[in-house]
């Protein structure tokens, strides 16, 4: 028996059964509405560095979070203990504090005809049989992989494998209660090397709900290594006006600042770029966010959201066209529109491409910027003005050429979103939002 599985995880119906016993009590004290949520995750997590171990963590977290709601009122507690006792303190103490805060008539539960009715099964659960000296063995052949690359990579940050599995559950007064089982294995390298005085940094993962879907860890110590090295010799480009291509891992965060404009919280204080913007045509023809709470095995699914609020699949954006904004019931109460069930984010976004992979894209390019990654937080959620650091590589006659650093890249996020040309099919499926490379026409680039 290992580390990891030595002590298995409490059932779904422990947490549900402490949700029952708060939400009872709850009812006895007499408050308007209840909602309740709870958790535990195990985990095991360890860092190797020049061939010697780090770090080597053991995980055991759980925790129940009440709200109450009173007169428009709203009261929080939460505690890390499981007895009978802890749970009915919480309740008594978000009761209290429900009395002493300011009445806000948007609060309260998402409606009860919007509850989940169909938990699905979604294969978010998958147990990774790796014990700490196992894990520790796999950090140390992914770093050495990466070591052993190049001459030239000559320093390493490390090699991480962990790996988690949890339970949750939530219920409210409306009588909704859920749970389900979910885990979470990763794999990371990350690396320096230099080349004439010259020192660069680059990393790669694997994440996956599944170990049988992690990348091997030669292939993960050995990409890592390959960026790396790919950044040596880097120059600095003159200020212009050209194509910009992100990489995939870039290009969904691109795409997610149009997701934070049109998320409720941004819309009812009036803060956005994208304010009011439903309707409205924001992308280009080709250009589609789908969301997709039940794909198997997605980072992001769930069968509802953190209210309860049974999830669907919609489109966003479909056509280029903002379809509805990313709610939460307290939101969307402001707003005077109802939930999309997205309390808590959104679930597994979809962005289809119009175009082959990255080295496509490049060919299709002919001459511009690819940007492989960004630095700093230059971005403006209320104006859409756009400005971060780059780093990545120069492109001539559809091939690239050299790696280039020390610029930056500009634009207004209303007009960038415009101009973007091709999607590829090359999804990175690594995160809440899936998109392939993506190609703007122009962007400023701002170098020496």
């Amino acid at each position: 028996m290992n580390e990891v599985t030595s002590n298995e995880l409490p059932g779904t119906e422990k947490l549900e059964e402490l949700i029952e016993l708060a939400l009872a009590e709850a009812r006895r004290l007499g408050v308007d509405q209840v909602e309740v949520a709870a958790s535990h995750d195990k985990g095991l997590s360890t860092t190797v560095r020049l061939g010697e171990v780090e770090s080597l963590e053991y995980s055991n977290d759980r925790g129940v979070w009440v709200t109450v709601y009173r007169n428009s009122r709203k009261g929080s507690a939460s505690t890390s203990e499981t007895t009978p006792e802890a749970i009915r303190e919480i309740v008594a103490k978000a009761n209290s504090f429900a009395k002493l805060t300011a009445a806000d008539e948007h609060s309260g539960l998402a409606d009860a005809d919007m509850m989940c009715k169909d938990l699905r099964d979604l294969d978010l659960d998958h147990r990774w049989d790796i014990d700490a000296a196992a894990a520790i063995e796999l950090a140390l052949e992914c770093e050495a992989t990466a070591l052993s690359y190049d001459k030239r990579i000559d320093n390493s940050e490390g090699a991480t494998v962990s790996s988690n599995r949890g339970v949750q559950a939530y219920g409210n007064s409306h009588g909704f209660v859920g749970s389900f089982r979910k885990s979470s294995h990763d794999i990371t390298c990350v690396v320096l090397g230099s080349k004439n005085g010259d020192m660069e940094r680059d990393y790669y993962y694997s994440s996956a709900r599944d170990p049988a879907d992690l990348e091997n860890v030669r292939s993960i110590g050995e990409t890592a290594a390959r960026r790396t090295v790919a950044r040596l010799g880097a120059r600095q480009i003159k200020t212009m006006r050209v194509p910009v291509i992100f990489t995939p891992e870039i290009a969904r965060g691109f795409i997610g600042h149009a997701i934070g404009a049109i998320a409720g919280g941004a819309q009812y204080r009036r803060s956005s770029f994208l304010l009011d913007a439903a309707g409205e045509k924001i992308f280009p023809d080709f250009v589609s966010v789908q969301e997709r709470p039940h794909l198997l095995k997605a980072i992001a699914s769930t069968s509802y959201d953190a209210e309860g609020v049974a999830t669907w699949d919609r489109d966003i954006f479909s056509d280029g066209v903002l379809q509805d904004y990313v709610l939460s019931s307290y939101s969307a109460r402001r707003l005077g529109l109802k939930t999309t069930a997205n309390a808590g984010g959104t679930q597994n976004l979809i962005v289809p491409g119009n175009a082959d992979d990255l080295e496509a894209l490049i060919a299709e390019m002919g001459t511009g910027l690819l940007v492989e990654d960004l630095i700093g937080q230059g971005v403006n959620g209320v104006t859409g003005d756009y400005s971060r650091g780059a780093v990545g590589h120069w492109v001539e006659n559809g091939e690239i050429q050299y790696p280039v650093n020390e610029i930056t890249i500009a634009g207004n996020l209303r007009e960038l979103y415009k101009r973007i040309e091709l999607i590829g099919n090359d999804q990175d499926l690594r995160g809440g939002i899936r998109c392939g490379s993506l190609l703007v026409g122009e962007m400023t680039v701002a170098g020496s």
